[in-house]
């Protein structure tokens, strides 16, 4: 197995069943969250709001803690929903969150029609790019756009975690380049700010643990699962290694009219 063996070879039923266990599906938090939503302008109860790539709606259920709206969540999977679906009830915020099953690009909705397009962890599947472009015509004139996005902190880094994230994610890139691509898409940039360590280790890292030791156990015999397993690892100790020259960035911008 290449040790830079990307997620997005592995099966996606496996992927799912891995990851519908942990309640965060990439790095972040509540604090994380709640910051991000302070630089947005305050929404009325009519708002519409897509967390696009939602999961199972761990950081969802905090936004809806902290706006007002109509919060649709979509990913792809549809487990992700099932379990987005019953958070929503859970946390009772079932009156006005809803997840659905779909693909970030293809989504449905009409142009102009929503308030906030939320991304956290999961624009990387379109390419933050192509995600800035394509979802801006779904967003009315100075709605806002949040999105975490991997990142460079600096020029230059060892080959080793250079050459793990161009495999890997081959449009990761320095926070001005990132910036430049969103006002280039349509934005105006309003902050960015880097997410803390704890979103790594305590929120994303660490739940992980246990869930890696069933999930060995469970697929004892499964060579995919043993080598997707060794994979999470290997990117962990590279981050424990490297977390100085990368990590993710909140992105946040509005749309200009």
């Amino acid at each position: 197995m290449s040790e830079n063996k990307s997620i997005h070879e592995f099966d996606f039923t496996l992927i799912c069943n891995y990851f519908k266990s942990i309640e965060r599906q990439g790095p972040g938090s509540p604090e994380v969250t709640r910051k991000a939503v302070s630089f947005i302008n305050e929404l009325s109860d009519s708002a519409k709001i897509a967390d696009i790539g939602c999961g199972t709606g761990g950081q969802t259920m905090i936004l809806a803690d902290c706006i007002k709206g109509q919060i649709t969540g979509i990913d792809l999977f549809p487990d992700f929903i099932e379990l987005f679906n019953r958070n929503a009830i859970n946390t009772h915020h079932e009156d006005r969150v809803k997840g659905i099953t779909g693909s970030m690009d293809n989504l449905p909705f009409q142009d102009e029609e929503l308030d906030l397009i939320w991304s956290e962890g999961a624009i990387y599947n379109i390419g933050f790019e192509r995600g800035m472009n394509e979802w801006n015509r779904f967003l009315k004139p100075n709605g806002f756009i949040a999105v975490t996005e991997v990142s460079w902190f600096t020029s230059e880094r060892p080959a080793e975690i250079e050459d793990f994230w161009m495999d890997a994610y081959p449009e990761i890139n320095t926070i001005p380049a990132k910036i430049a691509q969103m006002e280039k898409a349509g934005y105006t940039p309003t902050a960015h700010f880097i997410l803390p360590e704890n979103c790594w280790t305590e929120h994303f890292y660490a739940p992980q643990v246990p869930v890696q030791e069933a999930f060995l156990k469970e697929h004892s015999e499964n060579k995919a699962a043993i080598e997707f397993i060794a994979n999470q690892r290997h990117e962990q100790n590279l981050y424990n290694r490297y977390k100085e020259y990368y990590g993710y960035v909140f992105y946040i911008g509005q749309k200009r009219d």
